[in-house]
């Protein structure tokens, strides 16, 4: 079992339940989850228990940070932040689609004009 499976049907702080692992980077486990609470589906990112330096606690808080703030149609919202316990982690709109890897992939590389 990978180690980041043992968090599925956990509830974190009473109200988000994990479901399934949609992403794995570098530094964080991306979550899809249940709002118990406003009964919507959520995105979670999680920091890796891999990453507790001070460097990465710092830049996941910025990020958290620096998304709640924004606010555009193609950007996702940032409904909630959790930095007070071991699993630090962003509650994010969910968006159901494919990756940006995905669709690279299937379309190749972008023009200007639509990465613009």
């Amino acid at each position: 079992m990978d180690k980041y499976e043992k968090y599925l049907g956990e509830l974190l702080d009473g109200r988000y339940r994990l479901e399934n692992i949609i992403g794995n980077g570098g530094s964080a486990v991306v979550y899809e989850a249940e709002d118990t609470l406003m009964h919507r589906k959520v995105a979670l990112k999680m920091l890796k228990d891999t990453s507790p330096s001070v460097f990465n606690i710092r830049s996941f808080d910025i990020e958290a940070k620096a998304v709640a703030m924004l606010s555009h149609p193609n950007i996702v919202n940032v409904y909630d932040v959790s930095v007070k316990s071991d699993e630090k982690y962003i509650i994010m709109e969910y968006v159901d689609g494919i990756t940006l890897r995905e669709y690279l992939d299937h379309n190749g590389a972008l023009p200007a004009d639509e990465v613009i």
